[in-house]
């Protein structure tokens, strides 16, 4: 019997500065054996122990544009005026094997994505309080009170486009987010949708979004 050969999903996740994504993408990835990571194509130059096709695919300004004129790109930003972007093709890449990949962008590459893949899933983790968030972003030592006030308010409104999101998941408590977040890769995340939790979350919104 010939076996049919499955495909992967594609699933975004997106959060403010300070609610953790970086560390439950992380976590999430090397815990999990059927999830890949996309490599990037960027215009930036290659740094000490790199390697092209390893951390990204590194490209002219002029090859990176020429490929978004072909709308090869499912998302792209530009960032300190280097591009970076998500080839549909690597996507496809990893899809084709049967294998998962989460993609860790901002919001707006997550409406790239949903406008051009729309069977992509997303997911938005938000902190449990202001106040936490606060904390947090205070907490890594690393900014100036005016870095950190710019911080806060791009992060509000980061926050601010939650409605535009599938599942939402709060991180309070690490190894409860990352189990939420394992759910709603392995498909078990009803609970989680948007329209689902939509109501216990408004004191956490308010709270939120001054």
């Amino acid at each position: 019997m010939t076996q049919i050969k499955t495909q992967g999903n594609l699933f975004v996740v997106a959060a403010p500065s300070g609610a953790g994504k970086t560390s439950l993408v992380k976590a999430l990835i090397d815990s999990s054996s059927n999830i890949e990571v996309a490599i990037s194509h960027t215009t930036r130059a290659k740094r000490n122990g790199e390697s092209d096709g390893v951390n990204y695919y590194f490209v002219s300004r002029d090859n990176f544009v020429a490929l978004q004129k072909k709308e090869g790109f499912a998302e792209f930003a530009e960032v300190f005026g280097n591009f970076y972007g998500t080839s549909k093709t690597e996507i496809e890449r990893i899809t084709n094997k049967g294998r998962d990949i989460v993609l860790e962008i901002d919001w707006q590459g997550a409406n790239q994505i949903r406008s051009k893949m729309p069977d992509a899933r997303t997911v938005f983790i938000l902190p449990p309080s202001m106040n936490e968030l606060n904390s947090r972003l205070h907490g890594r030592g690393q900014d100036d009170p005016e870095t950190i006030s710019a911080r806060m308010a791009e992060a509000i409104d980061e926050i601010s486009h939650y409605h535009e999101f599938d599942y939402i998941v709060i991180n309070d408590d690490f190894d409860v987010a990352l189990s939420d977040l394992k759910r709603v890769i392995q498909g078990q995340g009803e609970d989680l949708r948007l329209e689902s939790c939509r109501e216990t979350l408004t004191p956490l919104l308010n709270d939120l979004l001054p």
